[in-house]
């Protein structure tokens, strides 16, 4: 039980030991312990009993095991040789044990177990067919009854073999050793050589199937790439078909890997490139040559001049004749005879050799004409090759895409033939990526049922049950148990328990004056005949708690409620007036219940006049009381012969006021035993001639919801309690209720001082 306190902190160090005792109240979790221990140890016992009974009841289970390596390595070396194309150690090692634990745990592997060993005509796997329970619990299948009427009808032997199937499944177990690549197959049968067979068979038929299924994937593979290749071949024909047809159609032929009309473009710009040089070339002849002639200079030189045999002897007769007239000139003077003969010689040289530059100037001429005729013939040849060629440049955009097809096709049906290759070597390959490492033994000792485990099992389990009912059935007590939750739900003062009295029946006198009260049983006066016992103790506490609350008053009016009936108000209210008779006090009991009248019943039964005739009637009440002969208690009892139903305004009218006015010049007290407060509104007309209220709970059995919502509903009443009393309180059970500080912790050490006999 947890106590909330608000805090500041959300630490522990913020706590001292006061703080945290009343956070987790120790006390209250044992005292609910004390409680609930006999449920608990119930719970406890009957589970113990439950797994004794299935120890005895169960049948032996023996568990095989044998122990599957993956062998990583050999998978490794057999890739390598069987697959280039994958590189070591790129296999998800996590994810390929449990796929092998999967594949162990698969339907394939049962059904092989069960075709090898026909487990369904062994009699220690079958069994000895459906008990009678089994055969009670099939004839109430629902899904049978109510099923689709249209429902195909299943294959006995199939539905037996799934039986079978999941008979291995379920009784198997797979677990990976640790983080290593073994793997544990265990089996659980009633018979041990049974489960060493299936144990030993599931790992047999997981290597076969391993290699059935290597064997199947590369023969499916085989099979697949032989379509593939085919189909490969033929479109790599095609292809290449489709190439040479294209390279016809549009004129591109090759030759040494270049198309004709490239080679015939490169060489006619190679000549026409030549060509220009020599169109310049003999430009340039040409014009120097004219330049030469314009210029009249004879100092020029050209180079083809210079080649000219008749330009040279010219030249050197001009020459000489230029150095004799020179000669001449300085010793005879320019005018000499001499002198003016050598210059015309000279003129005469110039002439000839300049009409000789004329015609070789011809000459260049017809040379340049030549060039630019051929440099023309070469250009219209380029500018057609051109031509040419750029259609084939469009061509061969698309030559280019049927090339790539092709070489795609070439590419992809070399490769497979290729896998081809290696798939037919990887047939030949008997080898697995497992290996049994540990076979399977008879078992010499039953796995299951494990006693120890059980038994612990079952006592976890009566903990936890009985724990669980214990706390449900702490959580449904709701109602009082001690005097603190009285001052914590109802903030009223506790008077004290009023312990469960046994009724004994009184004896009746010889002679009873006909006005006498009469004890039927020993409840109704328990006070008189134990004055030292906890009840008397409690109703001395009431009578000074309704002496705080009506103060000064000459006479007391004390009214006794309760929320429920039966809760033993009435008990209350006779015990108490006769308490206060004890004392010396004039005391009036009135049993103001009109519509149970309990006091009454308990010691007025007699009676044939009082409170209703009293009312009704104005007869003095002297006429009606009965007197205790012993205490000198008067009680003035109601006699109900017929239903009232306004109670609720006789006990508010003017002539109960008058009773009781009566009443208090006559009386110490006047004790008023009054109706229930939940089903009636009597207790709340008379409540404003009432001085003090005293409340009673009925322990264990009022819930204090019920008690809060009286006491919320009625503030007048509650603004007059001076306190409540829990009556019928068991007091062995209220040890277990106790708290450490209470009053009814420490209830053992102040016994003593009460006597009950």
């Amino acid at each position: 039980m947890l106590s909330p306190k608000k805090s500041n902190t959300d630490s522990w160090a913020g706590f001292d030991h006061d703080e945290i005792s009343e956070i987790i109240d120790l006390d209250r979790i044992l005292a609910a312990a004390r409680r609930q221990w006999r449920v608990f140890a119930a719970a406890i016992v009957t589970f113990i009993i439950l797994g004794i009974v299935y120890l005895l009841l169960a049948v032996p289970q023996y568990t095989a095991s044998s122990n599957v390596l993956i062998d990583h390595g050999t998978s490794t070396i057999v890739n390598q040789m069987t697959d280039t194309t994958v590189p070591a150690g790129s296999v998800d090692d996590e994810g390929n044990i449990l796929t092998q634990v999967e594949v162990l745990r698969s339907d394939t592997i049962a059904i092989a177990v069960i075709q090898k060993l026909d487990l369904l005509n062994n009699p220690d796997f079958v069994g000895k067919g459906p008990s009678f329970i089994s055969q009670a619990i099939g004839l109430l299948n629902f899904k049978k009854w109510f099923g689709d009427a249209n429902e195909v009808a299943v294959d006995a032997a199939e539905v037996k073999m799934q039986n079978a199937v999941a008979q291995i499944e379920r009784n198997m177990q797979v677990e990976r050793v640790n983080r290593s690549f073994v793997l544990s197959i265990s089996y659980t049968s009633p018979s041990p050589k049974l489960a060493q067979q299936i144990a030993a068979g599931i790992a047999d038929a997981y290597l076969e199937d391993k290699l059935n299924s290597k064997y199947d994937a590369t023969r499916r593979a085989g099979d697949w790439l032989q379509d593939r290749i085919e189909e490969l071949r033929k479109k790599a024909l095609t292809s290449d078909l489709a190439v040479q047809k294209f390279r016809s159609d549009n004129g591109l032929l090759q030759t040494s890997g270049q198309l004709v009309s490239d080679q015939q473009l490169t060489q006619l710009n190679t000549a026409l490139t030549t060509a220009q040089g020599d169109r310049a070339a003999a430009q340039a002849k040409y014009d120097r040559v004219q330049s030469i002639i314009q210029s009249k200079d004879m100092n020029a030189v050209v180079s083809d001049v210079l080649g000219s045999s008749t330009i040279n002897d010219l030249r050197k007769k001009y020459l000489d004749a230029s150095k004799t007239e020179a000669d001449i000139s300085r010793r005879l003077g320019p005018n000499h005879e001499q002198a003016v003969r050598l210059r015309g010689e000279m003129q005469e040289y110039q002439r000839q050799m300049f009409e000789e530059l004329g015609r070789i100037a011809e000459s260049y001429r017809n040379d340049l004409d030549v060039a630019k005729a051929r440099e023309k013939a070469l250009a219209d040849n380029v500018a057609s090759a051109t031509s040419v060629s750029a259609t084939a440049g469009d061509a061969q955009v698309q030559l280019r895409e049927l090339e790539r097809t092709r070489d795609t096709y070439r590419d992809l049906y070399q490769s497979f033939l290729t896998r081809y290759q290696q798939a037919s070597q990887q047939e030949s390959f008997p080898i697995t990526e497992a290996r049994v490492i540990t076979k399977a033994t008879m078992p010499l000792g039953a796995s299951k049922p494990k006693k120890i485990i059980v038994l612990a099992l079952s006592i976890i389990l009566g903990c936890i049950v009985g724990g669980a009912i214990g706390v449900f059935r702490e959580f449904r007590d709701r109602f009082f148990r001690t005097g603190d939750q009285v001052r914590d739900s109802l903030h009223q003062e506790y008077l004290g328990i009023a312990p469960i009295v046994k009724p004994v029946t009184a004896a009746e006198p010889v002679q009873e004056h006909p006005r006498s009260i009469r004890q039927l049983n020993g409840v109704s006066n328990y006070v008189a005949e134990h004055p030292l016992s906890a009840f008397a103790e409690t109703m001395r506490s009431a009578k000074i708690a309704i002496d705080v609350e009506s103060g000064e008053r000459a006479a007391k009016v004390v009214g006794i409620v309760s929320s429920l009936p039966g809760e033993g108000k009435s008990t209350i209210s006779m015990n108490f007036a006769q308490l206060l008779a004890l004392q010396g006090a004039r005391t009036l009991l009135i049993d103001a219940d009109l519509r149970n009248p309990g006091a009454t019943r308990t010691i007025g039964r007699h009676a044939e006049a009082g409170l209703l005739e009293a009312l009704l009637e104005r007869r003095p009440i002297q006429e009606l009381l009965l007197i205790d002969q012993k205490t000198k208690l008067a009680f003035l009892p109601a006699i109900v012969k017929r239903r009232i139903p306004h109670s609720s305004e006789l006990l508010s009218s003017p002539a109960m006021n008058a009773l009781l006015d009566t009443a208090r010049a006559n009386f110490d007290y006047i004790v008023i035993d009054l109706p229930p407060l939940g089903p009636v509104v009597d207790a709340r007309a008379i409540s404003p001639n009432i001085d003090a209220f005293l409340f009673v709970v009925e322990w264990g059995k009022t819930s204090r919801k019920v008690v809060r919502s009286t006491f919320g509903s009625e503030p007048a009443i509650a603004g007059k309690c001076a306190g409540v009393i829990l009556n019928k309180v068991d007091t062995e059970k209220m040890k277990l209720y106790r708290a450490h500080g209470s009053s009814e912790y420490y209830y053992s050490r102040y016994t003593s001082y009460y006597h009950d006999n």
